[in-house]
């Protein structure tokens, strides 16, 4: 886990690059940060759906390409990127992973 900046800061920065995140139902959706074309970014997408099998979490599909280029460039080199409303998950993780950010939140 990743945790340079605290998560409702860079949670703040997003929804100000990104204002359609900036509602109720969003607050505890999971964030899966990434852009076209980034195959890590498409495997980490299906690992989040398989986990959803199992486990009732949301999560939105946020593309950095839409950020202003400071923010883009924050997340450029380590995409994809899992943002919780208390926890950041940077790639490579696992299923086990995933399960943790549902237990420490």
């Amino acid at each position: 886990m990743h945790n340079d900046r605290p998560i409702q800061v860079l949670r703040a920065r997003i929804i100000e690059a990104s204002p359609n995140l900036d509602h109720a139902k969003n607050f505890d959706n999971w964030w899966l940060l990434g852009t076209s074309g980034c195959h890590l970014c498409d495997v980490a997408e299906q690992l989040i759906k398989r986990f959803q099998a199992v486990q009732p979490i949301e999560y939105r599909h946020v593309d950095i390409a839409d950020f202003p280029e400071d923010l883009m460039m924050e997340f450029a080199t380590s995409i994809p990127v899992i943002l919780t409303s208390s926890k950041r998950l940077d790639y490579p993780f696992s299923v086990m992973d995933l399960q943790q950010l549902l237990t420490y939140k």
